[in-house]
């Protein structure tokens, strides 16, 4: 979850902190990335190369995600915390969803459970890591809520293992139906949607002190800049740019994957994961520079939880709505990279502090499976669980 964030003043607002620039939710650069959206629907009106839609698209969306999040917690801080932070789980991963939900309607399922994974690593390794190099420079040692970071961590546990099971039953010898496969992927979906409520209630009702600490309530808070109609109305543009932006992105994402030399696994899992939620890593890297680690490691886990809690199930279902159900069946090395993920992330949670050697080696990992699905052929990729249980 990633409730509980301070809206701080922006650059120019006091003494000027050259550290505000380097936070894309503060400072006010990275609105000129707007010029993005325009660009893109020329292109596309165009018919331009499909490796320039798709760059232009997934640069345009990056802004886009930072107004839904500017919009979402000027929203929260009116309406109080309960509903503030179930806004801010619906559309905290908007852009995610909102480019899975566009490549499940063309079929691409191996894009979707590709974004899916790349998501959930992208936040256990690349934004934890770069959070927590980020705040070690700074500081020797950072510490963090241990029972809030453990939940999270636990909570990623049952998402890896909702992912392994449809894995191996799939693997087992004998004959498995479809209606059979698709059945275990539906009751795991359910499943893991159940989970996420009650980590809702966990988070938001009977244990919320855990994710308001004091370094939080102690920094100064300040009154939303955006009125209540203005964060309403950016927040249903911006939702509905980014859906344009991404069903143009997603269009040519596979003529863009063979004009790059590229694995459609590789954008799903790297590029598209990383597009789809850059406005929100940058907040958790500047929160740990800040020395606000809990809320730098919430936003890590908690988008983390979001993704495969909540938007994987939720895609799963809605991919009844087409002939052809996805199911929860992820390649062996999607397994092996969100297995490796959740154990790290939890190694981390379980002394409740931290330090930038650590952040190091969460880049590192990240950067050794980035490379393996660089290099992994297509036909393995699809090669499914066979090359772990050959029959």
């Amino acid at each position: 979850m990633t409730q509980g964030r301070v809206n701080a003043p922006g650059p120019g607002a006091g003494r000027f902190d050259w550290r505000d620039w380097l936070d894309p939710r503060r400072a006010g650069w990275w609105r000129m990335l707007l010029a993005f959206v325009p660009a893109t629907v020329v292109a596309a009106f165009l018919h331009a190369p499909a490796i320039a839609v798709f760059t232009l698209a997934g640069l345009a969306i990056i802004p886009l995600a930072g107004l839904i999040g500017d919009a979402t917690e000027a929203l929260a801080s009116r309406v109080g915390p309960g509903i503030g932070g179930l806004l801010n789980a619906t559309f905290g991963n908007a852009a995610e969803l909102i480019i899975a939900t566009f490549a499940l309607s063309k079929g691409l399922d191996a894009v979707v459970k590709a974004s899916l994974t790349g998501s959930v690593i992208g936040n256990l390794l690349l934004v934890l890591g770069a959070s927590l190099l980020a705040g070690g420079i700074r500081f020797p040692v950072q510490r963090f809520n241990r029972t809030a970071a453990g939940s999270a961590a636990t909570l990623m546990v049952l998402a890896a293992v909702g992912m392994v099971i449809p894995a191996i039953f799939q693997g087992l010898e004998g004959e498995h139906s479809a209606a059979s496969e698709h059945g275990l992927s539906l009751g795991v979906s359910a499943i893991l949607m159940v989970a996420y409520g009650l980590n809702l209630l966990f988070s938001l009702k009977t244990h919320r002190d855990l994710y308001n600490p004091k370094i939080a309530e102690e920094a100064t808070v300040e009154e939303p800049a955006w009125g209540l109609r203005r964060s309403v109305v950016v927040l249903l543009v911006s939702t509905a740019l980014v859906a344009w932006m991404s069903e143009l992105l997603v269009g040519a994402v596979e003529e863009a994957s063979r004009a790059l030399g590229l694995t459609e696994i590789f954008v799903g899992v790297i590029i598209v994961a990383i597009v789809g939620n850059a406005a929100e890593h940058s907040t958790a890297v500047f929160m740990a520079w800040k020395n606000q680690t809990d809320l730098a490691v919430g936003i890590a886990m908690g988008s983390a939880l979001q993704i495969a809690l909540f938007v994987a199930p939720v895609l799963v279902f809605l991919s009844y709505l087409r002939a052809e159900p996805m199911d929860l069946e992820f390649t062996p090395m999607e397994v092996v990279a969100v297995i490796l993920a959740v154990l790290l992330a939890r190694m981390v949670a379980e002394d409740g502090e931290s330090n930038w050697l650590e952040g190091a080696m969460l880049l590192m990992i990240y950067a050794i499976l980035a490379v393996a699905f660089f290099f992994l052929p297509a036909h393995k990729a699809a090669a499914g669980v066979a090359m772990f249980f050959p029959r």
